[in-house]
């Protein structure tokens, strides 16, 4: 070895040594005279604070951390001169241990190889005045700026945080941000620009409240990861990024921002979770979206990426934007459920620049959101919920599916389907209340075709049903509908004004106005509709008004009233038979009005108007009739002798015209209550005959044996009925016919009651038959023997005929 290096190395050890000696010396020095030293560097240091620093105890340590001197501070704690006001420490330390590289204090500048904090307490507390514990350290003077305007000499080589809380409390802006460290371990370096730092940590965040009125972010989540992050002198921005990196036990991909080269310090988050569970990613925001989104459920994770940017001082919350995507998931929303869901949806709490971020500001947009609801597949391309305030949703929905599906929707409360397709193109608007769609707004078009249906309350069925709906903003039209019951086959077109106004709140002044058609309809078909709706009694005591379109169908098809104009070219009921029919109905709670009714039946034509009122199992009704030369046979077949017995449609012939007056009571089935109908009605016949009539025949037998009572043909007879129930009183009238001449008046019952009064001259009517003068016919009518003979019922209802013995007609 040379000798210059051997002398060299021989100088630099020797001064090694000595500079050894001296740290050692000056760690026993410090170590000796602790008190004195403390109260030095308090002294100092508080010359330069607006407040207090206690130290507890130093130490220094030569040996522990070589080449590096240790200095070690304990019980440390830094209060601003208002603690007394406030009660917060700015720093609160059992623990503070520096390593100073020992080469780095020979050339003058200081280096710190390893800062470790431990057993802490670092609250930064601002009131709502502005006033900050912060305030402890004193502003420079601008002298003292200019000197210290130079970089810092200062580095920070490794730095490790065990069991501190760190705590921003910042009660003007309304924030505040508390995290407990459990570990945190950073390797600085430092390039020309500014710094670069790995950290490696485990923190709880217990706040972190950009606003308090709305709560925390990751309230109590565990953040553990690696983080790399860099400063730029130049813009004051720290960029981070992560790696292996969870919130919650979730994996996350995070890129962040601190720009603190402006006034005030912003921050940007850019957040990335591949699978995360819905109830996870919702438990990450404040409380305020929480309680929103928890609403909501969905069963896979989904993809999500968030932007959250905002600024440390400002007061409210950061701009949030959150993308969020489904696959084949399910999700559950207030009171439905949606099955092989998919969608991407869009979270903002700035949907109009300039506005807030807030609730009311804030937006979800879906888009691709596909699903099925209660078997119906659908499809909403755009959709979207406005203002969470006072939620508005909007969208279209489009579904093409098989009719029988709507049983799932409907529940089988209103109409069960089978076979047929549907397809729907709608538009809606609508309120979210208690996060439900409420009275949703919907224009659109709905068509059903080659459907089968039963319309339950009316126990209706109808076949090969093709239907066509168009919602406008304020009508409902119906067309192109085509229903088949049985061998009714009735083409319809209709239309509701101010469909959507009343349909949730008025339900009961909706009016659906019909124009119905049918080559041949049979009324026994739609017999139903004579009766009430039949359904739970439990369904119709709570059954009110409600935002759900669907539930309120059932009340709409309650309340709401019908106009019907009808035009059929055949009617049939039971034996009744008529043509070229027009009617015009009006349908509502109450029953069925009906005017213009008119038939062409048996030869002659029947008008009609009344009301038909609805009951649980009988109707009543009030009808005025105008038969106009009709076919009396095929009249009194066609309506089963208008429940008379005795005497049949078979018994008769001639042409009727009468008027009526009626009330009485019809039962869901169509039929005539027994003795229920009362009224008046007036008749004429023409060119009539008695077939047949056995009680006429059996007289005549020893009366009139010459006499042809098989056939009694009567010209023309005028009568007037009061029907009285069970009872139909004949007021006098004349009977003037082939066979004999007769003056009756009386009552004719049903059951029992008969008593009937008949003056009858024996005289041969046939006589008179060249005579046309009427004068001349009445008074021979009467001329010859007279019969006065009462037709009376006894006890047992058995009819017994015997001698008018007053003469007279009874009095009505």
């Amino acid at each position: 070895m040379p000798r210059w290096l051997k002398i060299s190395l021989k100088i630099l050890g020797a001064l090694l040594l000595f500079f050894i000696a001296v740290l050692a010396g000056l760690s026993i020095y410090v170590s000796s005279h602790k008190a004195k030293v403390i109260t030095l560097v308090t002294d100092e240091l508080n010359k330069n604070l607006d407040g207090k620093i206690v130290v507890g105890s130093v130490t220094t340590s030569f040996f522990e951390s070589f080449p590096s001197l240790l200095v070690k501070l304990e019980n440390v704690t830094l209060r601003d001169k208002e603690f007394a006001a406030h009660h917060h420490t700015l720093l609160s330390t059992k623990n503070f241990d520096v390593s100073l590289n020992t080469a780095a204090l020979l050339k003058g500048s200081v280096s710190i190889d390893h800062v470790t904090i431990s057993n802490a307490a670092i609250d930064l507390f601002t009131d709502s005045l502005g006033y900050s514990n912060t305030s402890v350290f004193k502003k420079s003077s601008s002298k003292d700026s200019s000197k210290s305007s130079g970089k810092s000499n200062t580095r920070i080589g490794k730095f490790s945080l065990e069991q501190v809380s760190f705590t921003v409390d910042d009660q003007k802006a309304k924030k505040l941000f508390q995290f407990a460290v459990d570990k945190l371990n950073g390797k600085m370096n430092y390039p020309d620009s500014g710094w670069n730092a790995n950290i490696d940590l485990k923190v709880t965040a217990k706040s972190m409240a950009f606003s308090t009125r709305n709560g925390s972010f990751i309230k109590n989540k565990v953040v553990e990861g690696k983080l790399t992050g860099g400063y730029n002198s130049e813009t004051g921005d720290i960029n981070v990024t992560s790696s292996g990196f969870t919130i919650g036990g979730d994996d996350f991909n995070i890129i962040a921002r601190f720009a603190t080269g402006k006034k005030p310090a912003g921050f940007t988050f850019h957040i990335t979770a591949d699978q995360l569970l819905w109830r996870h990613a919702s438990s990450l925001v404040s409380p305020n979206i929480t309680e929103k989104l928890n609403m909501f459920n969905l069963d896979k994770p989904i993809a999500v990426n968030a932007y959250i940017s905002g600024s440390f001082s400002a007061g409210g919350d950061p701009l949030l934007h959150i993308t969020a995507i489904a696959n084949d998931n399910k999700l559950s929303i207030p009171g439905s459920i949606i099955n092989d869901c998919n969608f991407k949806g869009v979270f903002t709490n700035n949907h109009i620049n300039g506005k807030g971020f807030g609730d009311a500001n804030s937006i979800i947009r879906l888009s691709n959101f596909t699903g099925s609801y209660n078997h119906l597949p659908f499809a909403v391309d755009t959709g979207s919920i406005i203002n969470l305030e006072k939620p508005i949703a909007t969208g279209n929905f489009r579904s093409n599916f098989p009719v029988a599906d709507l049983n799932y929707l409907l529940g089988g409360s209103v109409a069960k389907f089978s076979k047929g397709t549907a397809n729907m193109q709608l538009q809606y608007v609508a309120d979210i209340v208690d996060y439900r769609i409420n009275k949703p707004i919907i224009t659109g078009a709905i068509n059903i075709k080659n459907a089968d249906i039963n319309y339950i309350p009316r126990n209706l069925t109808f076949k090969n049903t093709s239907v066509s709906l168009y919602i406008t903003r304020e009508n409902l039209v119906l067309d192109h509908i085509r229903l088949q019951s049985g061998r009714s086959v009735v083409l319809m077109k209709g239309r509701v004004n101010n469909f959507l106004n009343l349909y949730y709140n008025a339900p009961e002044k909706l009016v659906l106005d019909w124009q119905i058609t049918s080559p041949q309809l049979y009324l026994q078909e739609f017999i139903g509709f004579l009766g009430t709706r039949q359904q739970d009694a439990a369904v119709v005591k709570r059954r009110k008004n409600s935002g759900n379109v669907v539930d309120q169908l059932g009340t709409v098809l309650d309340r709401a009233q019908a106009s019907i104009h009808l035009r059929a070219a055949n009617v049939h009921f039971n034996k009744f038979l008529a043509t070229d029919a027009t009617a015009d109905l009006h349908l509502s709670e109450d029953g069925v009005q009906l005017s213009n009714v008119s038939v062409k039946h048996a030869g002659g034509t029947l008008k009609m108007k009344g009301n038909i009122y609805q009951d649980k199992k009988e109707n009543r009704f009030n009808l005025n009739t105008m038969v106009n030369n009709v076919d009396v046979r095929e009249f009194f077949y066609a309506f089963d002798n208008f429940g008379v017995k005795g005497i049949s449609y078979q018994n008769l012939r001639g042409y009727l015209s009468a008027g009526t007056q009626v009330n009485g009571r019809i039962s869901n089935a169509g039929e005539l209550v027994p003795g229920s109908v009362f009224g008046v009605a007036n008749i004429n016949l023409q060119n009539a005959a008695l077939l047949d009539y056995k009680p006429l025949i059996n007289i005549g037998k020893f009366a009139f044996p010459f006499r042809n009572l098989k056939e009694i043909t009567i010209a023309k007879l005028d009568a007037k009925f009061d029907i009285l129930g069970e009872k139909i009183v004949i007021n006098p009238m004349q009977l003037n016919s082939s066979v004999l001449n007769a003056d009756v008046a009386g009552t004719y019952a049903l059951k029992n009651g008969t008593d009937i009064t008949l003056d009858v001259p024996l005289r041969n009517p046939g006589k008179d038959a060249g005579i046309t003068d009427t004068v001349k016919l009445a008074k021979r009518r009467n001329r010859g023997i007279v019969l006065h003979i009462r037709a009376k019922d006894d006890e047992t209802g058995k009819l017994k005929i015997g001698w008018n013995k007053d003469h007279k007609l009874i009095n009505l």
